[in-house]
């Protein structure tokens, strides 16, 4: 159960609907932005929970990996991101194979807590693909965003628990696929029109 930071009172939404998300947390973290780049600085994933426009976005995208590319590995992941982001932000990142899972958000925010919020993330994305590489993530960036948006909606963590998010990715998925075989036009009457 997550609590505010400007309160120490535990938030919670509860939810109830056919789909089991009686369970649904919250907490305040204000995650400002969800990046994803590979190593030579492409981005496979960005997510912003503030308006920005997309060359704003491209210059933040340079130089967060500006600031990443040059960091030794052997130092902290935390960093502060007020000359890139603005005053009262910090950055933390994990670098995974060929891959930065960079998360942005608001200075007096828990820096572990955000760095287990990536884990969770990392988690759930080698769950859902069997040990998640570079490929996985560009050629199933709408699952990668479904997972996401289950995790972080508006830039609030909803959801910390791997397994709840693969439950509903994995209901997201049967009902898209439901929803794409229903024809709206029966095929006893799409035939007679065909010949």
């Amino acid at each position: 159960m997550g609590v505010c930071a400007s309160s120490s009172a535990p938030v919670v939404l509860r939810r109830s609907s056919p789909h089991n998300l009686s369970r649904l947390r919250i907490t305040c973290i204000m995650i400002r932005a969800v990046i994803v780049m590979n190593t030579q600085g492409k981005p496979r994933l960005l997510k912003f929970y503030d308006f920005q426009p997309p060359e704003k976005q491209q210059e933040l995208v340079r130089s967060v990996f500006s600031v990443l590319s040059g960091r030794a590995e052997n130092v902290s992941n935390f960093v502060d991101a007020d000359a890139i982001f603005g005053p009262g932000t910090r950055l933390v990142y994990k670098h995974l194979a060929t891959l930065y899972f960079i998360f942005v958000f608001d200075s007096s925010e828990n820096e572990l807590a955000v760095l287990d919020l990536i884990q969770v993330f990392v988690e759930t994305l080698d769950r859902c693909f069997k040990n998640v590489c570079e490929l996985d993530v560009v050629f199933n960036f709408n699952k990668l965003h479904t997972i996401l948006d289950e995790i972080i909606l508006g830039g609030q963590v909803i959801e910390t628990n791997s397994e709840e998010v693969l439950k509903a990715v994995e209901e997201i998925s049967r009902l898209e696929k439901s929803s794409s075989t229903i024809s709206l036009v029966p095929k006893s009457v799409s035939g007679r029109f065909g010949r």
